[in-house]
């Protein structure tokens, strides 16, 4: 067997990005709409400030492992696709064709599309808007962040570094005030800890825990675009772990912020948590300032993964296991024109028949699932290319890695004991890219002969 390499697919893209481009794409697209909802699905869970808190430290740290794994992938093959190139490295084309089936055909465009009616219906706190218009705008959003990216990385990864700075911004305000102004008190974190013994709340802190990996869920983002970091030795591990840590230190502060404004029983009580602690602290208008922050929110994350996810059928078409079409570059704008139009239509069509949040329920646990052997990608490659240039290597090898995978592997178990029909129904819709892997692979060894 051949060792692998660190470019085994050509590529027409630019290097255009740096590191501060490569940091706002990650924590970007990690910063969505969760952090403004999730809080309350963990106190409704698990009673008690200290135990909530402790629920996003862990559930940050195992991403943060996550992340310390993947940046040592990301530094070897920076390529276009990220874990696509990292799985067909470690595992062949096949692991690795499932993987940018099920991202390409569902989880991606899926995501765009869940995402695209969130930030839709927050729009209704402005105007009221049916369910048509919802939907409409959610399309018209799709479309104008795909045309912007198809005219260029550096439009694309500007417009990322100004949403994913005002995001950021909105939720320093949020921490800032509900600890200046008044409406916080002391007295609402209490308690600290729920009562009872750990069996009795060990199950709970698992369920909360799924909502919470989630939430930190698009660490990998920037890997996608490998092929257009400059200095990729160096930016992308460094991009990789200093956003995740920026995220982690945002959702522990936001977290406690809504306690100490609302309790733990409020904030297990509400709907829209950000904005109830927001009225307390700022009155009407603190309302108003968390739904813009939401929308910011929202769209910068959307234009995250639509900047990011369609490099994947790029890479893929360039490795001649896809559509050639998707591997077409444009010849001003550089950027993978098709790939991302491609993209922006079967999202745009999953929301105008509103099927995205069905498919993404099917497909969500098969996200872990490839985490869990990306990061087993990295032991496995230590042992068959121990020659390959690491410019990072993971820190805490093997611990690093193995925890991180055992995370994955209960966080996917846990999704299939609770919803097994979904994740029986989401194992098939991934399964059905088998026959064009057969297709696209017979065609390779075709024309090798």
């Amino acid at each position: 067997m051949t060792a692998p390499t660190s470019s085994s697919v050509s590529t027409d893209l630019k290097r255009e990005l740096g590191l501060f481009d490569a940091i706002m794409i990650n924590a970007g697209t990690m910063i969505a709409s969760a952090i403004f909802i999730v809080p309350a699905t963990v106190a409704a869970a698990v009673h008690g400030t200290a135990l909530m808190t402790l629920v996003w430290v862990i559930g940050g740290i195992v991403s943060l492992l996550g992340a310390l794994s993947i940046a040592e992938l990301a530094a070897a093959y920076p390529e276009a696709g990220g874990q696509y190139a990292y799985l067909r490295e470690a595992y062949g084309t096949v692991w690795a064709f499932l993987y940018g089936w099920a991202n390409f055909a569902v989880i991606n465009t899926a995501s765009i599309a869940a995402i695209a009616v969130g930030f839709a219906r927050y729009i209704g706190f402005f105007t009221q808007l049916s369910e048509t218009a919802i939907r409409s705008v959610a399309i018209a959003s799709i479309i104008g962040l795909t045309l912007l990216n198809c005219r260029g990385v550096r439009l694309g990864a500007t417009t990322q570094n100004v949403l994913t700075t005002l995001k950021i911004a909105a939720l320093l305000a949020l921490i800032a005030t509900s600890f200046v102004l008044s409406g916080g008190a002391s007295s609402h974190l209490q308690p600290l800890w729920p009562s009872g013994t750990m069996g009795q709340w060990i199950g709970p802190f698992g369920v909360a825990m799924v909502g919470v990996l989630w939430a930190y869920d698009g660490w990998i983002e920037t890997t996608y675009v490998g092929s257009e970091i400059m200095d990729p030795g160096r930016n992308l591990p460094r991009s990789i772990i200093l956003s995740t840590l920026i995220v982690i230190a945002l959702y522990v502060l936001v977290s406690v912020a809504y306690v100490y404004v609302l309790s733990p029983a409020s904030v297990a009580g509400s709907t829209l948590v950000a904005s109830d602690a927001a009225k307390v602290t700022m009155g009407g208008i603190g309302a108003t300032f968390v739904v813009a922050a939401i929308l910011i929110s929202t769209l910068g994350a959307n234009n995250g993964i639509i900047l990011t996810a369609a490099r994947i059928p790029y890479a893929m078409a360039r490795g001649g296991m896809f559509f050639r079409s998707q591997g077409i570059v444009h010849p001003r704008y550089a950027t993978p024109a098709v790939a991302l139009l491609t993209q922006g239509v079967i999202a745009s069509a999953l929301t105008a028949f509103g099927t995205y949040d069905q498919l993404f329920t099917y497909v969500v646990f098969a996200q872990f699932v490839f985490y869990a052997l990306s990061a087993g990608a990295v032991i496995r490659l230590r042992q068959t290319a121990p020659q390959l240039a690491r410019p990072y290597r993971t820190w805490g090898y093997p611990v690093t890695p193995i925890v991180f995978i055992a995370f994955a592997i209960w966080l996917v178990y846990n999704t299939i004991v609770e919803t097994p029909r979904d994740s029986i129904i989401g194992a098939g819709l991934i399964l059905l890219g088998l026959p064009g892997y057969w297709y696209w692979k017979k065609q390779t060894v075709e024309k090798r002969r």
